[in-house]
């Protein structure tokens, strides 16, 4: 748990450094315009490199502050729901997928099985 939180968040924080420093990098990396307001997916970089923070402070100790993993673990579902859902509307072009691959997707399975731990491990204080 220790170790993918941590490796979550120096992820994470890369992530959101290079997305905040070189907005349009992404887009141009996969031939997509880039947006005509850089400074929302830079707002975007801001709110995934904080979320490093808390899963960084997360790894001392993860059954105490599962509440921060259960909260990207939440954002890591309704990311990519958003993205197949503006997809199907047209609205984003399917390139954008890539940035879910390592964004989410990946952290599903560890993230799931930190969760599942601690319900295990706590079951008996909720009856």
């Amino acid at each position: 748990m220790q170790i993918t939180l941590k490796l979550a968040a120096v992820y994470n924080l890369i992530w959101g450094a290079w997305v905040v420093l070189f907005p349009n990098h992404f887009f141009n990396l996969v031939g997509m315009e880039p947006l005509n307001h850089p400074m929302v997916w830079q707002g975007m970089g801001m709110v995934i490199g904080v979320y490093g923070l808390g899963y960084w402070w997360a790894s001392f100790d993860p059954m105490r502050h599962w509440p921060i993993v259960a909260v990207g673990f939440l954002g890591k579902i309704f990311g990519p729901l958003g993205f197949f859902f503006n997809y199907a509307n047209g609205d984003i072009p399917f390139e954008f997928l890539y940035t879910l691959i390592t964004n989410d997707f990946i952290w599903w399975i560890p993230f799931y099985l930190i969760l599942r731990k601690v319900h295990k491990d706590y079951k008996w204080q909720l009856h």
